[in-house]
């Protein structure tokens, strides 16, 4: 049977501000290619226009270029709505720039877990529910598919107006994003779509256990399927960029510059890698409200002409950057899953990985850390740059062990969920 799912999501390349939406559009691809007809709920104030065609890439095939990707059973419809998940720098303001993490460690910042949400998103949330039970009014479909918390209260509200089952697909919880100073209305909304669901699909061990402990939920009730890399679209760029100078070593940070990431742990142990090294200079590539905290804790520190801040970075830039890398670190403090670091290792890029996150529990050939432990993150920095064998190690192997990731594999489980949800063959 050909299950028919409606699939609701707050961001799909190239309108992303994280992670989510290079999985989504990865798991889409893969359902596309196995024949499984999705319409994808999108909410976006612009209309999206995609290649029509027979499901061959049009022009570029890449993670950051999906409206040149033809789909054959996949259909986006967007829908009036702007969910902005995660604030930017700019959006916190002067006041609440220096959020929680960074006064741990003696200077006098002021917490604000809050502001990492944009502004309005009660009322947006809740305008993409409505938009979404307009739209299910013209669709066909046999179950609802929903990722992540700003997508449940339609997922929720669907399903009980349809009566066709619910599985949320959970890529990062509350705890994740904000630690223990949770945000009771997004832990709610939450909780009440985990215990009202059919199945929850969870992207790794590490946050199945946290829907079990933190929410009450059954086991028999979640699911892990783990996230992929796409190796139909592969990057195969050309070589290593001439900025940094070729002389220095570059240690590449990329994601969101906030609480969960962890990056005052990074500029902490870069300090330490610079006590030994003066060869090195440090990229952090990501937007978020511990931005400005984290340009100036790097001053503090004084390291601030070693660390370099580019903002958010998308399309060819999110490769040059990996080619400039000789090591990724991930130094998350609570990391569902983590695609970024198999993205470096298609670009040929050793990893070094906290210890909570959830790649670290599938995979080998990386190196691995306490995101809290900066001696000894700063130890295994520096065995990779001054080590050829390890760097040559770590590349290798981790490269032919990320592509063992596959979106088709992660799809295909997501198609036995389906069945088993219906209860059919």
């Amino acid at each position: 049977m050909r299950i028919r799912t409606l699939m609701l999501g707050w961001e799909f390349p190239p309108y992303i501000s994280g992670g989510l939406g290079t999985a989504c559009f990865g798991l889409t691809k893969a359902m596309d290619r196995l024949g499984m007809p999705v319409t994808f709920v999108l909410p976006r104030a612009k209309p999206i226009r995609l290649v029509a065609g027979t499901g061959e890439p049009v022009g570029s095939e890449s993670a950051d270029d999906p409206l040149h990707y033809a789909f054959r059973h996949v259909r986006l419809r967007p829908v009036g709505a702007a969910l902005t998940p995660y604030a930017s720098a700019g959006m916190v303001g002067v006041a609440s720039r220096h959020a929680s993490g960074l006064d741990r460690f003696g200077l006098d910042l002021e917490a604000d877990s809050h502001a990492i949400y944009g502004p309005d998103m009660v009322a947006e949330v809740h305008r993409y529910a409505e938009k979404v039970l307009q739209i299910a009014e013209t669709e066909e479909f046999d179950i609802i598919h929903a990722h992540d918390w700003m997508t449940y209260p339609a997922g929720v509200a669907l399903a009980a107006h349809s009566g066709k089952p619910l599985v949320i697909h959970v890529h990062s919880t509350e705890f994740d994003r904000s630690g223990e100073h949770v945000n009771q209305y997004v832990y709610d909304i939450e909780r009440h779509a985990m215990h009202v669901a059919n199945r929850i699909i969870a992207v790794s061990n590490y946050t199945r256990n946290i829907i079990i402990s933190r929410y009450g939920v059954s086991p028999e009730k979640v699911e892990v399927v783990y996230n992929g890399v796409d190796g139909h679209g592969a990057y195969n760029g050309g070589g290593r960029q001439a900025w940094p100078a070729k002389t220095d070593k570059v240690v590449l940070f990329l994601g969101r510059i906030t609480m969960q990431k962890g990056p005052e742990y990074f500029l902490y142990a870069a300090k330490k890698v610079l006590e030994k090294m003066n060869n090195v200079k440090f990229i952090m590539a990501g937007d978020g409200d511990l931005l400005y905290g984290s340009i100036e804790l790097a001053a503090h520190l004084g390291i601030g002409h070693q660390v370099f801040f580019t903002r958010f970075l998308r399309g060819d830039d999110v490769h040059k950057a990996y080619q400039m890398a000789d090591l990724y670190v991930m130094p998350s403090v609570s990391e569902p899953f983590g695609i970024a670091p198999l993205e470096a290792l298609q670009h040929d890029v050793p990893v070094l990985v906290s210890k909570q996150s959830g790649i670290a529990e599938a995979f080998r050939n990386a190196l691995k850390v306490d995101f809290w432990d900066i001696n000894e993150m700063a130890n295994k920095m520096i065995a990779v740059l001054r080590h050829p064998p390890l760097h040559e190690m770590l590349r290798v192997e981790g490269r032919k062990e990320a592509f063992r990731f596959r979106w088709e594999d992660s799809a295909a489980r997501v198609n036995e969920i389906y069945h088993a949800t219906l209860g059919v063959a």
